[in-house]
């Protein structure tokens, strides 16, 4: 039975958690073993309700199926294609800050980043007055189509997208047969080791031959979304150091400010504040924001959490340009003592944060998040 190799490909999964390189501590284990359930979860729910001539856009990276540093600002939807075929995207813009569709010729493994075949943001396509808008599009090769949602400010409201095949839509997939649900326990079997090694080898090739705490000048997102600038590094820190970084504030519609794991997931976001945006960010006079990387609570508004990671991942996101990025649109950074956070900051007495006002943040981003992403 196909079963067996799911059953076969959870136990070599789990081998290739546990083998990992980076693990060194029972956290570190702790937190790929859940990654690894979330990974089951969604290449499950994945082979078993895509059906590529009867495409539906499901939610496969999210707050709970969580892989390739998931931008918390983002709902990612998609749906598989085949090559040759007409496919229409329907929808009714929200009010979110960008709306951007690509479409991935293949899929991502350890040694593959697929290429796009179109990358766009919704400036490319005609919307009407109330918000309706239509893409048509003819795969040259079988893949999958991703859309982002991404919300500049959490309270912003989402749009709503369907997906049909011009020649099968009105029609129903065939019926369920053993020789199908055996192919689906099979692909999701291949697509969880795959999912496994891809995001154990990506940041290998992008991020951790760079100079620890350090990050690049922006850049078009390598192996991401090419409409996309982003600046990326990983951290190491102990608990008595922190990174300050100095960004000045965009003219983009949409900067984001993140931590990832080892895993190469986000940290949690929805009850601890592991990430900014734009709207979350506070701004000082000199038109910079400061952010204060580190375990130790310093007592400021731009404070990121690293919730007990002494590694991890920093990424800056750039979205909706309308002109190119340069260096002194980057980020600088800063290692230093967490001592002295206070004395290096240049407007710290107007960066404090009271523990009541820190809580209303955490208490308010639990709130969007479950109004945004539920489930």
């Amino acid at each position: 039975m196909n079963s067996d190799l799911l059953a076969d490909a959870m136990s070599e999964a789990e081998r290739l958690v546990r083998a990992a390189p980076h693990i060194d501590s029972d956290h570190d284990l702790a937190e790929g073993l859940h990654y690894l359930a979330e990974g089951i979860a969604a290449c499950t729910h994945q082979a078993f309700h895509q059906y590529p001539g009867h495409p539906f856009l499901l939610t496969g990276t999210g707050p709970f199926t969580k892989m390739g540093l998931d931008n918390p600002d983002t709902l990612y939807l998609g749906a598989k294609m085949q090559a040759g075929f007409e496919y229409v995207v329907t929808g009714v813009r929200g009010n979110t800050t960008d709306l951007s569709f690509q479409y991935l010729a293949g899929e991502y493994t350890d040694d593959t980043v697929p290429e796009s075949e179109v990358a766009f943001d919704d400036r490319d396509l005609s919307i009407s007055e109330d918000g309706h808008f239509e893409w048509r599009f003819v795969p040259q090769r079988s893949g999958q189509l991703v859309v982002r949602e991404v919300y500049g400010d959490w309270s912003q409201q989402r749009g709503t997208l369907t997906i049909h095949r011009t020649d099968t839509v009105g029609t129903a997939p065939p019926p369920l047969t053993t020789e199908l649900v055996e192919q689906q326990f099979k692909l999701a079997a291949t697509q969880l080791i795959n999912r496994v090694k891809t995001w154990l080898q990506f940041p290998q090739w992008f991020y951790l031959n760079l100079p620890v705490n350090t990050v690049v000048a922006p850049r078009s997102t390598p192996g991401g979304l090419t409409t996309q600038y982003s600046s990326a590094g990983h951290f190491a820190l102990d608990q008595d150091q922190a990174l300050i970084i100095t960004v000045p504030m965009s003219d983009a519609p949409y900067m984001g400010f993140q931590l990832g794991n080892m895993w190469y997931t986000s940290l949690d976001y929805i009850n601890h504040q592991t990430s900014l945006n734009g709207t979350q960010m506070q701004v000082d006079p000199d038109g910079l924001v400061r952010i204060v990387v580190s375990e130790q609570n310093p007592g400021v508004a731009n404070w990121v959490e690293t919730v007990g990671h002494r590694r991890g991942y920093l990424q800056f996101r750039w979205q909706r340009l309308s002109r190119t990025l340069t260096e002194d649109d980057g980020p600088t950074v800063r290692l230093v003592n967490f001592a002295d956070v206070a004395n290096t900051l240049p407007f710290f007495s107007q960066n404090t944060i009271s523990e009541v006002d820190w809580r209303a943040r955490i208490a308010l981003r639990q709130s969007q998040i479950g109004q945004r992403m539920l489930g």
